[in-house]
């Protein structure tokens, strides 16, 4: 019984031990649990920490500021104003928001995100600007995308759909409309647009421009209140320096061909320039690819190889001389021979032959293009400036036009006058890039407070050019009974003067003076002889009456014989 006990009370303990064993297993596994949720919850509590410090980074797309303004506002994720960003900006923008129903979207600012209006984003560059019409500041022509070949007139006020535009500057502002209207399309410098109507119609001098518009249209050259008066920028350009008074001898394209004497006689002797013919009416200096192209009756008729005059040009440069080339736009017989399309006729399509001359159209936009790619080809040969001569209608018309029998090829009813000066603007600007000063010869009529016959109005003119170049030779004038001009050359040209600088003052963007001055004896009775005498009364006149932008010898021939007999008067 005993070793019954024995193994009795044996086999309670084994039992009692298994127990507390599997007690403590199981108090183990317990916390082993609890461990583990405890470190999944610090997990989850660490995960949202960090989640705080670090969100997740959402998808972005590359997209464009949009905008009808220059800029477009930009707000934080509080909806406050934080400044703007130039239209055309490149900006990240998230995805996630302009997917969704969100105003405004997301957009990536340095290490954080700013806002911007949904109507103020796009992903087409070419829709950034937002706006639907420009109006034209001033009468001119549009011209192609490369702003070489001039299209249709837009009158000042004028609606222009925007079709486009060409550039943006750093600002967000357009540099160039792509437009369309009526007559056409083209581009158009955005100096020459405004946002609306009213500021398009708007006078630069209101005051200023009633005086033009009282003046009407006396003659049957334009209304002068239908001509633009707002001002044009013409910086000095560099390493191009326009003498402060040009003292200049005028060589004809023979005379050219013997620079070397003509530069014997100018030295030391106060000239500062020369006057060079490029084209004058039917003589052609140099056989210019450009008239090879649009008028090969011109490049046949040249009278030296291109080579061959530039290195004359040249040679005037070389000697420290400032060079104008001459160029006759609207008369013109070769062109006239060749495009007999461009050219005022009667009204079968005849070219008429006005006071001698054939007269291709100050209206003809391809007539523009021509001369002023020759001005650029010319230019490019050593010239500091191209003078354009015959910038006007003939003279002579008036009894085609009082019978009804002379068709000026006038394609979009601009005036006479308003056809020139659109013409010098194209003219300017083109060559003005290219980095050449531009001027324009006008009769001494011009000087008056009227738009002449033939188109030309001092103001207009001289509102665009760098020089303007009267023409007032005293033997031009009519006798006003036995008063003969020509014998009275100061008091003439003193008068004209004072007309001229009278005309001055009613523009904001002034040319300099620059006048042509009689150097050849007078062709009218008694034919008085001009010397050194004469032609200093005349230097003498323009200073006197404040022309101060200087002189031109006008003769011909380009006689170095009345040159040398009169250039101490030139000093």
């Amino acid at each position: 019984m005993s070793y019954n006990g024995l193994s009795l009370t044996t086999h309670a303990r084994r039992v009692q031990l298994m127990s507390t064993n599997t007690k403590k297993k199981r108090g183990a596994g317990a916390a082993v649990v609890i461990i583990v949720l405890c470190l999944a919850a610090l997990g989850a509590l660490g995960y949202v920490i960090w989640q705080q410090f670090h969100p997740a980074v959402p998808e972005t797309a590359a997209g464009y500021v949009a905008s009808a303004e220059s800029t477009a506002p930009v707000y934080d994720e509080k909806g406050e104003l934080l400044g703007s960003l130039p239209r055309g900006s490149e900006v990240q923008y998230v995805l996630e928001d302009a997917q969704g129903d969100a105003q405004r979207i997301r957009v990536v600012n340095g290490e954080g995100y700013a806002c911007i209006d949904r109507a103020n984003l796009t992903d087409d560059y070419a829709a950034v600007v937002q706006v639907e019409t420009v109006y034209a500041l001033r009468g001119m022509s549009l011209v192609d995308e490369t702003g070489a070949v001039p299209g249709c007139a837009v009158e000042k006020g004028m609606a222009l759909t925007v079709t486009g535009f060409d550039g943006l500057d750093g600002q967000g502002e357009v540099l160039r409309w792509q437009v369309s209207c009526d007559r056409g399309e083209g581009y158009i410098d955005a100096a020459n647009v405004r946002m609306t109507e009213e500021e398009a119609l708007a006078q630069y001098d209101d005051a200023l421009y009633q005086r033009h518009a009282a003046r009407g249209d006396a003659w049957g050259g334009g209304d002068a209140a239908g001509l633009d008066y707002y001002p044009t920028e013409k910086a000095a350009i560099p390493g191009n320096d326009m003498p402060e008074e040009v003292r200049a001898l005028y060589l004809n394209g023979s005379a050219i061909q013997y620079a070397d004497s003509y530069l014997r006689l100018a030295e030391g002797s106060g000239i500062n320039a020369f006057v060079v013919d490029i084209v004058d009416g039917t003589a052609v200096s140099y056989a210019s690819p450009v008239m090879q192209q649009y008028s090969p009756s011109a490049y046949a008729a040249a009278q030296d190889t291109m080579e061959g005059f530039r290195a004359n040009v040249q040679k005037l440069r070389d000697a420290g001389y400032y060079v104008i080339g001459r160029i006759t736009v609207f008369n013109d017989a070769h062109l006239a021979a060749d495009h007999p399309e461009y050219v005022i006729s009667d009204l079968d399509g005849t070219p008429l032959k006005i006071s001698s001359m054939y007269w291709p159209s100050a209206y003809n936009r391809t007539v523009w293009q021509y001369k002023t790619e020759l001005a650029l080809e010319a230019a490019a040969l050593g010239f500091n400036e191209i003078q354009f001569d015959y910038i006007r209608f003939p003279d002579g018309a008036y009894k085609y036009e009082k019978a009804g029998t002379i068709d000026y090829r006038n394609t979009y009813g601009e005036s006479k006058a308003q056809a020139v000066q659109r013409f010098l603007l194209y003219a300017a600007e083109r060559l003005h890039k290219a980095g050449y000063y531009i001027s324009g010869d006008v009769f001494g009529e011009c000087a008056n407070a009227y738009v002449t016959a033939c188109g030309q109005y001092w103001p207009a003119i001289s509102s665009v050019v760098d020089a303007i170049s009267g023409m007032p030779y005293p033997d031009h004038y009519s006798a006003q009974g036995d008063y003969k001009p020509w014998e009275h050359p100061y008091t003439t040209v003193y008068n004209f003067g004072e007309s001229a600088m009278a005309r001055q003052s009613e523009t904001a963007s002034p040319a300099a003076v620059r006048t042509w001055i009689q150097c050849y004896n007078a062709i009218r009775e008694p034919y008085n002889h001009y010397g050194a005498a004469e032609l200093g009364d005349e230097v003498r006149a323009l200073r006197d009456a404040g022309c101060t932008g200087g002189f031109m010898t006008w003769n011909g021939a380009s006689d170095i014989d009345k040159y040398a007999e009169v250039i101490s008067a030139l000093s």
